[in-house]
């Protein structure tokens, strides 16, 4: 039994060099964990949303969980989403991670947790449409919301080596969007980028589309302009009207994840009182009980609270690499002693 009173610090540069290149193992994990998770062998409980009076758009979440498996892990992320930092010139998001013992319950590494974060969000969001598109080529790849979370999503499912004719972006804001056209001109290869004016036209295109944004309602009313076999991966969760969510072929990471703190889905709920049109949750169709789509006709929806055992999943490869590479900075004595 340990009793180590020192605990290991892993910052941001460390994370950032133990993650680059792995975007596979990534996905993996992410994979694994679903799959953990739907056998029952993970303790999830709800997070827990900070809110601030009279400041919508600002939140801290705390969000703590116990993953099973081969090598188990518990811990908690705690992160804050402050939009008004895009104007300070730092990013939105900002985390920590903290993993405890299971042996002495004390917590033994902490991580910067942000880059653990858009990195499971990007590889949860890529493994959906990997599973939910059913064409082997991606004729356009739909990008709205031109932000961080967006590019590494690019960025992953380029990683899964689908093959891709064309990239679409939106933004409100056009000069975001020809930023964010920049910084994926090096991962794109000879792929064809462009900036669409209006979301509408974007929808027309693309057979998947990914949802990044920092609304706090839904603006989206309609997609009758999407393709009828459509993907869209609704990672920012409240895009999309309840109207919109109760005509599309549902699928989630958890449904009593996603299904609360005034998601589109929770508004949804609100308005038919039950849970029935979500159809099923990602690993179901990853352990082969559910089918990929409900049918050939209708727009898939993957909507992905967020789950504390995907930044676990991580961490813990992380920590396995940071202890086999001397990654680190150990701060010894940390507690009393004894």
């Amino acid at each position: 039994m340990s009793t180590d009173n020192g605990l290991l610090v892993l910052g941001g540069p460390d994370i950032q060099a133990l993650l680059e290149g792995r975007k596979r193992a990534v996905v993996d994990a992410v994979r694994q964990a679903y799959i953990e998770h739907q056998a029952g062998n993970s303790c999830l409980p709800h997070s827990v949303f900070v809110r601030f009076p009279g400041r919508v758009k600002e939140r801290i979440i705390a969000l703590p969980a116990y993953l099973g498996g081969a090598e188990e892990i518990a811990g908690i992320k705690w992160i804050s989403s402050f939009p008004g930092n895009l104007e300070r010139g730092i990013s939105r998001a900002s985390a920590i991670m903290a993993i405890n013992s299971l042996d002495t319950g004390r917590p033994e590494v902490v991580l910067e947790g942000s880059l653990i974060s858009a990195a499971r969000t990007a590889a949860s969001a890529a493994l959906a449409a990997d599973v939910l598109h059913q064409g082997e080529v991606i004729e356009t790849l739909g990008v709205v919301g031109c932000g961080l979370i967006n590019l590494e999503i690019v960025r992953y499912i380029l990683a899964l080596e689908r093959p891709i004719d064309s990239l679409l972006v939106y933004d409100i804001d056009a000069q975001r969007a020809a930023r964010f056209i920049r910084l994926l001109a090096p991962h794109v290869g000879s792929i064809r980028v462009e900036s669409s004016s209006e979301l509408n036209a974007l929808l027309a295109r693309a057979q998947v589309i990914s949802f990044a944004t920092t609304a706090v309602e839904p603006t989206v009313s309609d997609l009758s302009a999407c393709s009828p076999a459509a993907t869209i991966l609704h990672i920012s969760l409240r895009d999309l009207t309840a109207d919109v969510v109760l005509h599309t072929d549902n699928v989630v990471d958890d449904v009593d994840h996603a299904i609360r703190a005034q998601t589109s889905l929770h508004l949804a709920e609100q308005k038919v009182g039950h849970r029935e049109f979500v159809r099923c949750t990602l690993a179901e169709i990853l352990n082969g009980s559910q089918p990929a789509r409900r049918d050939a006709h209708s727009v898939a929806v993957f909507s992905p609270f967020g789950l504390g055992i995907l930044d676990l999943a991580l961490a813990r490869l992380v920590i396995d690499a940071a202890r086999s590479h001397g990654h680190g900075t150990r701060v010894e004595r940390f507690f009393d002693g004894t």
